[in-house]
């Protein structure tokens, strides 16, 4: 691991729609995915500091509220917590104002249970979620869980969650929704495109095993078929390099469709078996710019000028996946095929508020190498191939058949 790691662990997995939930460059501690978040306390700090905001709107607003307000409940918890609710809600008003998905104050159930979430149990749904165009949206469902059985695909929004709809849920209180015990049913109901009508799925939750890697070979070209970027993904991976190398082959697809993410370590590890030692892989772009950090190449770089490398991207493929497409892309390395990634390309950091309360807040932005901004509107390929649905159902990958076609030509 680089020294840059060793005091910190960024995830770059969107969300996993399970008991444990990890979140795409979610700021962690030193020892792996599974530990305590990082806590920031700044209860002590003085919240008006070179601040020259007017707040006199929102007292005056208090001040109405305390004069004129009569509550429809009459219990008295329901009184007594009135204040603290308000504060609580303009927190989560504020958090709201910024326009960010991935900024989101808890209260203090929502903060307990999120503080659950990320201790990694897997039991659930088997599906990435994320917020495109304000809309609550699949990013991917994991191959062979229940969601992917079951038939939800990459793309699909979710417009209501058993009879709940979605259209004022964040991901975290979606995943609440979502989550359940092994054996229990939730039932969704997705707009698709190239559906008019609303598709409903019932999805049964189960133990989740999550896929890693895959190999095959199609005539002279050796395939990777990569589904996350976990613990384990790095050896996996130099495994199957040298699977590729032992075949004497020199055309490489490595397909990262539909995958979500994992470990920004893993994404940089890859990438270095394809770049000089030095080469940007990425770019963490901070407010204050003498944060900001480069990650680079470690320099495996076992392969040389005759390597022809094709990388499969699609609407699934997100935050470590297209940090390590974009750096094989911009460092002319590989030519991207498929359609325009997600676009999850930033970092969040766990702040405690109270003892019990806590703000997920983005601190970061992931840049590649020519500084494009990941969340800014995804990757896009060098050529466009959209999938053909239909032919799909039938066994037919027109994707990869056109990254084939493409390396047919050297």
């Amino acid at each position: 691991m680089s020294d840059m790691l060793k005091d910190k662990k960024y995830i770059s997995i969107i969300l996993l729609v399970c008991l444990g939930v990890f979140f795409s460059g979610f700021f962690l501690g030193k020892n792996s995915q599974t530990d305590k978040s990082k806590i920031v306390d700044v209860t002590n700090k003085d919240p008006l500091e070179n601040i020259s905001t007017d707040f006199s709107p929102f007292w005056k607003a208090w001040s109405v509220i305390n004069e004129k307000y009569v509550s429809t409940s009459t219990s008295t918890d329901a009184k007594k917590m009135d204040n603290e609710a308000r504060v609580y809600g303009a927190i989560a008003g504020m958090t709201k104002a910024l326009g960010d998905p991935y900024t989101v104050f808890f209260p203090p159930v929502e903060s307990k249970s999120f503080e659950e979430e990320i201790s990694g149990n897997f039991e659930g749904v088997g599906m990435e979620i994320g917020i495109r165009d304000n809309i609550l949206t699949v990013i991917a469902p994991l191959k062979n869980t229940p969601a992917y059985r079951a038939g939800v695909k990459s793309g699909d929004k979710i417009i209501q969650i058993n009879d709940t709809p979605t259209a004022d849920l964040g991901t975290e209180q979606a995943v609440a929704l979502i989550r359940g015990k092994r054996g229990t049913e939730v039932n969704f109901t997705l707009l698709r495109e190239g559906e008019e009508d609303p598709i409903k799925i019932s999805v049964v939750r189960d133990v989740i095993d999550i896929p890693t890697i895959d190999t095959e070979t199609k005539g002279d070209v050796f395939i990777i078929h990569l589904y996350n970027f976990s613990a384990i993904s790095q050896n996996l991976f130099r495994q199957s390099l040298r699977e590729f190398v032992e075949s004497g082959k020199n055309k490489l697809i490595l397909d990262l469709r539909g995958n979500p993410g994992g470990y920004l370590e893993a994404s940089i590890d890859m990438a270095s078996w394809f770049l000089p030692a030095g080469k940007v892989v990425v770019k963490e772009d901070f407010r204050n710019e003498s944060d900001n950090q480069i990650f680079r190449s470690k320099g495996y770089n076992i392969f040389n000028d005759s390597l022809k490398m094709v990388v499969l991207i699609d609407g699934g493929s997100a935050s470590a996946s297209e940090i390590l497409a974009g750096a094989l892309q911009e460092q002319g390395v590989a030519t991207l095929i498929g359609t325009k990634s997600f676009g999850k390309g930033s970092v969040q950091e766990l702040v405690k508020i109270t003892d019990n309360t806590s703000l997920k807040v983005t601190i970061a932005r992931w840049l590649t190498p020519n500084g494009h901004s990941i969340s800014n509107g995804g990757l896009t390929p060098d050529i466009e191939a959209p999938l053909d649905v239909e032919a799909f159902k039938t066994g037919k990958d027109s994707q990869l058949d056109r990254a084939l076609e493409y390396l047919s030509d050297f």
